[in-house]
């Protein structure tokens, strides 16, 4: 999942957050943000985006979009970051 602002890159790299597999365990790890599949997002199963782990790709690397995440999953997203980076 992309998450950088493209205003402030000069780089040819994108800032994404990885996606894997849902477990239950992950209820209580408050940097994973559960990601439910539906026609916005094109997910074929329940998943996870691991905010621990951001990072920064080459924009090569990229090559098909696939889908788009609610408002919603983005506040979700935002908090887990916050909590991640200690930026709050």
């Amino acid at each position: 999942m992309i998450v950088n602002n493209n205003a402030i890159g000069v780089l040819p790299l994108k800032v994404i957050i990885p996606i894997t597999d849902w477990k239950e365990s992950f209820n209580i790890r408050p940097w994973m943000v559960r990601l439910d599949p539906n026609n916005e997002n094109r997910l074929v199963k329940i998943s996870a985006a691991d905010t621990f782990q951001i990072r920064s790709v080459a924009e090569s690397r990229l090559t098909k979009k696939v889908g788009l995440i609610n408002e919603d999953n983005l506040v979700l997203l935002e908090k887990a970051l916050t909590i991640v980076l200690k930026i709050r």
